[in-house]
């Protein structure tokens, strides 16, 4: 009885580190998602670049955050 409640307070405490990590890991995807789109809206507003923004050039830009938008924009400048 005691290994069974020890086996479920350790499963417990997996899934909390396991939802722990996952919340930081999307809250820092969608920071970096949201600064690299804020350049990348206005270096084409200022008419400095044109980067159409599509699936691949979100997964750069959110995986990679500011590096992310010069890779994509030196991408579109191919």
């Amino acid at each position: 009885m005691l290994e069974l409640l020890i086996l479920l307070f350790l499963f417990m405490a997996v899934g909390w580190i396991v939802i722990k990590l996952t919340l930081a890991i999307i809250k820092w995807l969608a920071l970096n998602t949201i600064a690299g789109l804020l350049i990348i809206g206005l270096l084409n507003f200022l008419g400095i670049t044109h980067v159409q923004l599509n699936l691949l050039n979100l997964l750069i830009v959110a995986i990679g955050g500011i590096p992310g938008v010069f890779i994509v924009i030196l991408l579109s400048l191919l």
